[in-house]
């Protein structure tokens, strides 16, 4: 396996999931919305436009709680599965009205590499966090915590 240049996280902008799904949102809003049909202005269109931005939202607000227990899991969690709408939603943009198909299945396929981060980077902290809590330094009374 190869190893890449790991650059320190220091603001949710540095995580590549963040990036990827923030230029996946662009997209969306720029190259998809617009072409849908009017009838579709209170479902589809509103429910894409939503369930796309929502996520890197997620992550950056997220990120803010990674101090917390479950904060920052629960927020990469909902992230996951706003990746998962946007995939039907745009699934439904393609087969149902035929409108960039080979760009909705290049997004689909982004958002689904977009879950496959979220999941991998929710089981990364997850083992950091319990390896930051063993590690724990004592005092010299006894072995008691600090």
């Amino acid at each position: 396996m190869e190893e890449r240049n790991k650059k320190p996280i220091r603001s949710f902008r540095d995580l590549d999931v963040y990036q990827n799904s923030y230029k996946c949102s662009i997209t969306v809003a720029t190259r998809i919305l617009s072409k849908l049909p009017q009838t579709e202005r209170f479902d589809l269109r509103d429910q894409l436009s939503r369930s796309s931005k929502a996520i890197p939202r997620l992550i950056a607000e997220g990120f803010a709680k990674k101090h917390q227990r479950l904060g920052f899991q629960k927020y990469l969690d909902d992230a996951m599965a706003e990746c998962n709408e946007t995939i039907v939603s745009l699934e439904h943009v393609k087969d149902i009205y035929k409108i960039e198909v080979n760009l909705c299945n290049e997004l689909v396929n982004l958002y689904d590499k977009s879950a496959r981060q979220l999941f991998n980077l929710a089981e990364a902290w997850d083992k950091f966090k319990n390896r930051r809590r063993i590690s724990k330094p004592y005092n010299d009374t006894g072995g008691d915590a600090v």
